[in-house]
């Protein structure tokens, strides 16, 4: 097994869907073959248009070909490994190079920071994930809120050991929850969506809670499309199934609430629920789609 970096683009030519999918040429099988049963770290290039840099990692479960095109192969996510990264991480930012395994001789960028799929070393995995998944205690939630001690007790200094702390933080659902509100909450600018009110308490922390359109308990990744800003009350009303999203997020109410006038009266006026700013991180229709048809009441 071994770790490596996926590129990814969100324009790309590829049949890729991050938390489920990785689609590559041939001459890429051996590299993402390798990592078969271990992470990888999504990046995306430095010539897009604002980066997102390191962004995500996940497990890659199997390599199969892909039925749908010649010559082409798919990497299957392993269910509930896929986590967006709150801090997106720079390729060469206030730190340094974070990759150093894209490093020649001669201590200059080679060619392998070209590859769309390429190996990286334990070392350079953690130093990303450290980045990526630091710390803000501005974004912890509002109520119960202690910080998993695991991210922050000393352990002994042996690479081993610190590997595996890495990854049992990623597998730990307090922490991937935690990280996903971060995520979610800021992708809103801590903005309810269906409201439209963004409230933060006198510590400086937002009122508005992340909810999972599709829950992990059914298969939903913790990916920011997966993912939209409410307040506490929408919150439940949206997983009881009183109220959904249509795929241009126009606000659905059921007709099984007893108190439908109250719940309309909630909305914001446009009648529709104020996305992300970056069109990238809208709540994705297939997702909305399971919502409405598992969980809405119609």
């Amino acid at each position: 097994m071994a770790k490596g970096i996926f590129v990814h683009r969100t324009d790309s030519i590829y049949d890729d869907s991050p938390a489920e999918r990785y689609q590559f040429p041939k001459q890429y099988l051996g590299r993402v073959s390798a990592c078969i049963g271990d992470w990888i770290i999504y990046y995306e290039p430095r010539k897009v248009r604002d980066t997102r840099g390191y962004f995500a990692v996940a497990k890659v479960a199997h390599v199969t070909p892909d039925p749908a095109a010649k010559s082409m192969y798919v990497a299957l996510i392993e269910p509930g490994t896929y986590l967006d990264f709150p801090n997106p991480v720079p390729f060469n930012g206030p730190l340094g190079l974070v990759e150093r395994g894209v490093l020649n001789d001669q201590g200059k960028i080679s060619g392998r920071a070209q590859a769309a799929v390429r190996p990286l070393s334990t070392d350079d995995f953690n130093c990303i994930i450290d980045v990526g998944l630091a710390e803000d205690l501005s974004f912890l939630p509002r109520i119960g809120a202690t910080p998993d001690a695991t991210l922050f007790e000393e352990r002994a200094p042996f690479a081993f050991e610190i590997e595996r702390d890495r990854v049992a933080n990623l597998g730990s659902r307090l922490v991937r929850d935690r990280l996903f509100r971060r995520r979610v909450v800021a992708a809103y600018d801590s903005r309810c969506a269906v409201t439209g009110l963004k409230l933060i308490n006198g510590g400086g922390r937002a009122e508005v809670e992340a909810a999972h359109i599709r829950p992990v308990e059914r298969g939903g990744p913790d990916i920011v499309t997966n993912g939209i800003a409410l307040s506490g009350t929408v919150h439940w009303m949206f997983d009881r199934g009183l109220i959904a999203l249509s795929d241009d997020l126009e606000i659905l109410v059921s007709r099984q609430a007893n108190d439908p006038d109250s719940i309309r009266s909630l909305i914001n006026k446009t009648g529709f629920a104020i996305p992300p700013q970056r069109a990238l991180e809208r709540p994705h229709p297939a997702f909305l789609a399971w919502h409405r048809e598992h969980c809405f009441k119609h």
